[in-house]
């Protein structure tokens, strides 16, 4: 079943990602850190289960997260947990999942990075 947002899947390095600008950004900033040990703990597809009063009201699925010990966190501390989501388009759904996981989970903040910054040709798998 083809995308609605036109993304191809791409598997690389033995990881499974839904778009190419998501491999990218894998291949080219998150894979280099982590070999250079500037990160650690790198999980693909990370899952963030929201509750309420122990009731289940979303799972949000990240594109990536990994602890970076140099990283200014949310609330002042030095290092901090970092989840990233490539993002082409941002929809209203997505908005409220992310404020939803924010609010769940003191101290932690999506970063969203712009799939059209690995559309550019020095990018190419």
């Amino acid at each position: 079943m083809p995308s609605k947002y036109k993304n191809k899947k791409v598997q690389l390095d033995g990881h499974k990602f839904d778009s190419e600008a998501e491999a990218k950004h894998y291949w080219f900033t998150l894979k280099p850190r982590l070999d250079a040990n500037e990160i650690t703990n790198l999980q693909l597809q990370p899952k963030f289960l929201v509750t309420i009063k122990g009731r289940k009201i979303c799972t949000y699925k990240a594109d990536f997260s990994y602890f970076d010990s140099q990283a200014k966190g949310p609330d002042g501390q030095c290092g901090a947990l970092i989840v990233e989501d490539v993002k082409g388009y941002k929809t209203d759904v997505y908005r409220l999942k992310k404020k939803m996981v924010e609010a769940a989970f003191p101290g932690t903040l999506i970063s969203e990075i712009s799939a059209a910054k690995y559309r550019v040709k020095k990018y190419s798998l």
